[in-house]
């Protein structure tokens, strides 16, 4: 789609990076992946229904809101700021970044064991681009994904995790995305890359979250690659403020025997779209992916899965299930492709969800797409209420309607967090369900009401 020219001004202000990046200094290589990313972005303009990953999902109001550039000098944060926000009993390496900056002052980085590189992307571009060359940008720059290019070409930090063959961390490495208001609505636009190489293994959890409610706008892109029996256990919960909005391109190619297990809890933010991108490139791989979305008033959460299985005998499972209430809006759409030569495939996609008011709305659109004929597959969805049945087994032993609902909600939602690790981590992912979840009893009694 050739854009128009109110498509052109819209997105112009996105691709205004940090000044220092755009003073210029930057590896060749780096440069030429700007060019072209904006070259996309022009070139594409504004994504409309009528295009099939956005058929459900309108950009209106996003692209209506005028994100002013990031500010370095307007960050200040201290140590005593960032407690109230931490994980009670987590016991992690962390790093933090503020409004898309990687903030080495509020990181804990100690007693990583050698053999891990962890750090500043910005930094890193300027010490050692070598190290990064032929890695950033190798999963993100195929295809038309227009908020990945607009991530591309304005990108100035971000965090970098490598992991050196069989190198194992004990101890998972925690990743806080935290978000400030200012006098302008915000736009950050990290830019993240994880890379595991032979045998690593590892552990890490990003949390994305703000102080207050401002409005602002996250674009997030990660890059994970797993190398040959590399193991990853990523955990992401999104807590964003409930004016913000909130986009995260995650992009995975695993090699032979690797092993990816993945939770995304997406739970806030105004408008939030996360899309995820996977793909086999070794045998015997295998993926898990769950994830987790509540949806209430002015909310509205989208959920996109690409599931590639290109090569033979890789196993992929997909499990996802959704709350949604008041006037809240989920989009589930979900692609599994089995290519022709990947024989002995065996890919499993799920989406349940429950709707508990006659406001809410559900879109969901899993997918199968299969080439090849030695295969185990199956995809199934469901939308529905709670059921009556259940409530009136629990009020019949003397507990509240309101609070009948509430247990069968959590009841629901746990089977996707009690796969979250370390404990305190699923700990504190519940209880921000559960308080999330009261909106549901007072929503219910105002439906009931009118």
């Amino acid at each position: 789609m050739i854009n128009s020219p109110a498509t052109s001004v819209t997105w112009e202000h996105w691709l205004d990076g940090d000044p220092d990046t755009a003073s210029g200094g930057e590896p060749p290589w780096l440069e030429t992946q700007r060019r072209d990313a904006i070259v996309r972005v022009r070139r594409q303009g504004i994504p409309t229904s009528r295009e099939e990953g956005w058929r459900y999902t309108s950009l209106k109001a996003l692209a209506g809101q005028r994100f002013a550039r990031r500010d370095r000098t307007a960050i200040g944060v201290s140590s005593r700021d960032i407690e109230p926000v931490l994980v009670p009993g987590l016991d992690a390496h962390r790093v933090v970044l503020v409004n898309g900056i990687f903030m080495p002052s509020l990181s804990v980085l100690d007693g990583l064991p050698d053999g891990v590189r962890v750090g500043s992307l910005r930094e890193m571009l300027d010490s050692t681009p070598d190290i990064l060359a032929g890695r950033l940008n190798r999963l993100a720059g195929a295809g038309g994904r227009l908020f990945s290019a607009l991530n591309t070409a304005a990108m100035d930090d971000g965090f970098v995790l490598m992991l050196d063959r069989a190198v194992e961390v004990a101890c998972p490495i925690e990743i806080v995305h935290l978000a400030l208001g200012g006098d302008e609505p915000r736009l950050a636009q990290p830019r993240h890359l994880v890379v595991l190489e032979d045998g690593a293994r590892a552990t890490l959890i990003e949390r994305y979250l703000s102080i207050g409610e401002p409005l602002y706008c996250t674009n997030s892109v990660l890059e994970l690659t797993l190398e040959r029996n590399a193991v990853l256990e990523h955990h992401r919960v999104q807590t964003e403020s409930p004016n913000a909005f909130h986009l995260t391109g995650l992009y995975l190619s695993q090699a032979q025997s690797s092993h990816y297990v993945g939770h995304t809890l997406g739970l806030g933010a105004a408008w939030s779209r996360t899309d995820l991108m996977v793909r086999f490139a070794g045998q015997h791989a295998e993926c898990d992916l769950k994830g987790l979305y509540l949806a209430g008033d002015r909310q509205l959460v989208d959920f996109h899965l690409d599931v590639d299985h290109q090569v033979p005998r890789c196993a992929s499972r997909e499990a996802f299930k959704g709350i949604v209430y008041g006037k809240g809006r989920a989009v589930f759409d979900g692609r599994i492709h089995v290519a022709r030569d990947a024989q002995q495939t065996d890919a499993q996609l799920s989406n349940k969800n429950l709707l508990l008011s006659r406001a809410a709305e559900v879109d969901t659109k899993p997918q199968l797409e299969i080439f090849a004929d030695d295969v185990k597959c199956s995809h199934g969805t469901t939308v529905g209420e709670i059921d009556p049945q259940a409530i009136f087994y629990l009020r019949s032993r003397g507990i509240p309607e309101a609070k009948a609902r509430r247990m069968l909600c959590l009841g629901f939602a746990h089977e996707i967090i009690d796969g979250l690790r370390p404990k305190p981590l699923r700990e504190y992912v519940a209880k921000e369900v559960s308080r999330r979840l009261d909106d549901v009893a007072l929503s219910h009694e105002a439906e009931r009401r009118n």
